[in-house]
């Protein structure tokens, strides 16, 4: 063994999360320490794998068929990331890392038997094994399929709730430069001079057309979770086109500070939508009107996005209850829209901050992981 590796698992020692001095032969449950079946037990689970430190399967409970229909022996030597939805293993490779104390936690897509995807969330820890001077891994999966589906099924009829709401607004933000189409083609008709000055015009009226009609269809497409590396400014920039004709009506003006060299690796369907949550809430906040910030700062590994508004507030005593389900301050609201915008940013691995003064006006921060921090794999850090 050269030094380098030598060094490698020595620092898997210290940063392991359970030590023991060997592995069962053969493997059960009941065979490992008190605290690491203590851990088990206090978790919720379907089925229980042990991985070696390169990945590959060396134990399986045979309650694994009753997930992904596989008999546990199927399994045993196989690479756990080959049976990973592409996207989900390239999350993993990101983000995994092998010599760290903590439980790590995913929400990811597992190809079955019958080559369908089953959503699991799985808890991974690391054991570091005495006998071969090295870690394994095991790791807690439970089936959250059903889950998964009602939550995306609450996301795609919030999206089409909002859609309904903004459409008047963008009704009559379309008939603007309809009109102002009408007109010019009248003058055209008439013969009149300076064609090419209108036609500039009617081609910027019809291009406004297109980019509203376009926020308001994006509302409306299908719940993808497809994460890509997206600009911060440019979707913020879209959301405010969407929600302008509906602030002008209540007096808003939006002001927006957002660098340009932000970007997340997101969903960026998913993201807008909390966006979008977030100012029509502030602009239901401000029946007298004013002004709602949009404002974007990074720090070390971390975006923050803040929505601040001049509105009415919400009493302390309510705030905790916030991002319940179908609880709403709106006498028309549903009560869902924050409870998916926090669902949202978790499985985004960030967080939803809330601060509010009553009568005074209310701050909403986003935190979601920067992308140019994003830790990549390497053979000290993830399988």
């Amino acid at each position: 063994m050269d030094e380098v590796e030598r060094e490698k698992k020595e620092q898997r020692t210290i940063r392991s999360t359970f030590h023991i001095d060997h592995l069962p032969n053969p493997f059960k449950i009941a065979y490992l320490p008190e605290q690491v079946q203590d851990w088990i037990a206090g978790r919720g689970f379907d089925f229980v794998s042990v991985c070696s430190y390169s990945g590959e399967i060396i134990y399986l409970t045979p309650s694994v068929k009753n997930v992904l229909s596989y008999a546990s022996s199927e399994l045993i030597g196989e690479k756990a990331l080959d049976y990973f939805a592409p996207k989900d293993r390239e999350t993993i490779e990101q983000n995994f890392i092998c010599n760290t104390k903590k439980v790590q936690n995913f929400s990811v897509a597992v190809r079955n038997l019958t080559d369908k995807f089953i959503w699991v969330d799985v808890a991974i820890a690391s054991i570091y094994v005495s006998e071969i001077s090295d870690i394994v891994f095991i790791t807690l999966v439970k089936d959250i399929t059903d889950k998964k589906e009602s939550e995306e099924l609450l996301i795609r009829s919030e999206k089409m709730s909002v859609a309904g709401q903004l459409a008047a607004g963008v009704a009559h933000e379309i008939r603007n430069p309809l009109t102002s189409l009408k007109g010019f083609i009248q003058l055209l008709q008439a013969g009149v001079e300076q064609k090419e000055q209108f036609y500039q015009i009617m081609i910027d009226e019809i291009e406004k057309i297109d980019t509203i009609s376009s926020e308001l269809l994006f509302i409306g497409k299908p719940i993808t979770d497809k994460r890509e590396l997206e600009k911060l400014s440019k979707m913020i920039n879209e959301i405010v086109t969407l929600l302008n004709t509906q602030a002008k009506r209540y007096h808003i003006t939006i002001t927006t500070s957002v660098p340009k060299n932000i970007s997340l690796l997101c969903d960026r369907t998913q993201i807008k939508q909390v966006l979008i949550n977030l100012v029509k809430n502030a602009i239901e906040a401000m029946p007298n009107g004013g002004n709602i910030s949009i404002d974007a700062t990074t720090k070390e590994d971390w975006c923050y996005v803040s929505i601040i508004d001049q509105g009415t507030g919400i009493p302390e005593y309510l705030i905790h209850k916030i991002n319940e389900p179908f609880f709403t301050t709106k006498p028309d609201g549903t009560g869902l829209g924050l409870m998916i915008s926090n669902k949202i940013i978790e499985n985004h691995q960030g967080k939803l901050s809330i601060e509010s003064t009553e009568l005074e006006g209310s701050t909403f921060t986003i935190q979601l992981p920067c992308f140019n921090n994003q830790k990549k794999v390497s053979d000290s850090q993830a399988y």
